[in-house]
């Protein structure tokens, strides 16, 4: 079994899920930044620090990997990083889940919302393995 070279020239279906992924990554990293409230108020409790320091690395993240999987010649390891990302980001997801189910400001559709929410993580990550090829 060989390695394949970094500099492979990505598969057309493969370069447009990173495509995807690169707009999708971009625009999240942005609202980081712009919105970083929203971010702030699911970071896991159990993580150590401030909530901020983690949105903000959240948000460098995602432009970075967005960066890379603009790029065909780091479009593999950007599709790799994503996939990571989008299992890291996992634990935020269940933290913004149980937050709104406990709360009775919120609306019934928002919470099943949060529920249906948690799922999508297995496409994204599906699409960040398909921008491998």
């Amino acid at each position: 079994m060989t390695a394949e070279p970094s500099n492979a020239v990505p598969s057309p279906r493969g370069r447009a899920a990173a495509l995807r992924l690169a707009v999708l990554l971009a625009g999240a990293g942005v609202v980081h930044f712009v919105a970083p409230q929203f971010f702030d108020r699911i970071v896991p409790r159990f993580l150590p620090g401030e909530p901020r320091l983690y949105t903000q690395a959240s948000g460098v993240a995602e432009l970075g990997i967005a960066g890379l999987l603009a790029v065909p010649r780091s479009q593999r390891i950007g599709a790799t990083l994503a996939a990571l990302l989008f299992v890291a980001v996992f634990p935020a997801n269940v933290q913004m889940t149980v937050d709104w189910l406990r709360s009775s400001r919120l609306s019934p559709w928002m919470k099943a919302g949060a529920i249906a929410r948690l799922p999508l993580q297995v496409p994204l990550v599906t699409e960040a393995l398909k921008a491998r090829a």
